[in-house]
């Protein structure tokens, strides 16, 4: 992905590269195969956007080689994680969670959401490579929390590195946090438990926004049962 900026604004603070020049530069970008999302940023005008639509409409996105998501779980905040099954234990920072954390808990229950980023930002000083963000509880709204600590965790980049786990019972929450967390994030969870329709609706819908998802095994008859069988 590349966003573009019209290179550095002049003495009057404007910018002076024109759509043309702007549009050309990209054009040799997406030619060698580097891009799959373009667009700009500072400076940029419908026009500039016109022009590098023109200049990339006829060359194909860059593909992802095959070997990028093979037996690879890759997840980001504005850093890249990538799971793999010879990783070694992944540390998942629970104490943004408010049943995880009286202190945490009782921060957001006050309302104080700026102190509370000081238990995430410690979290990921420690060594946390993910991190959990729960706000079930009967006393809270959940889905302003979650979109209230969501947005302060992206403006913070020491925090927003790492990945998160959007942690909920409650699927409009875990919707919530979506849609304000970059990267790619996991699911904490969907089961069967509501049915298949159920299921599929919200694996869609998380699907759409890019995540990670774990799957609980139970559904509408309960937990699953695990057999092991023996050869002999």
């Amino acid at each position: 992905m590349v966003t573009i900026h019209r290179w550095l604004p002049n003495h009057f603070g404007e910018y002076d590269e024109t759509p043309e020049a702007m549009a050309k530069k990209i054009r040799e970008f997406a030619l060698d195969g580097l891009l799959n999302i373009v667009g700009g940023c500072c400076g940029t005008t419908p026009a500039h956007i016109k022009a590098i639509a023109d200049a990339v409409k006829d060359i194909p996105p860059r593909i992802l080689p095959e070997s990028l998501h093979h037996d690879v779980l890759h997840l980001s905040g504005l850093e890249i994680k990538s799971i793999m099954f010879d990783s070694l234990f992944i540390n998942i920072g629970e104490r943004c969670n408010v049943a995880g954390s009286r202190v945490f808990c009782n921060l957001i229950k006050n309302g104080k959401f700026e102190e509370a980023l000081a238990v995430a930002k410690t979290q990921v000083e420690n060594g946390a490579q993910v991190l959990d963000i729960n706000m079930d509880d009967g006393m809270l709204d959940g889905v302003n929390c979650m979109t209230t600590f969501c947005n302060l965790i992206s403006s913070e980049p020491d925090i927003s590195k790492v990945p998160l786990c959007i942690d909920s019972s409650k699927f409009e929450v875990i919707e919530a946090g979506l849609k304000c967390t970059q990267g790619k994030c996991i699911v904490n969870s969907i089961s069967l438990k509501n049915g298949v329709d159920d299921f599929l609706q919200k694996a869609k819908l998380i699907k759409k926004y890019g995540a990670a998802v774990v799957v609980m095994a139970f559904d509408e008859k309960g937990q699953t049962l695990f057999v092991v069988v023996e050869y002999y």
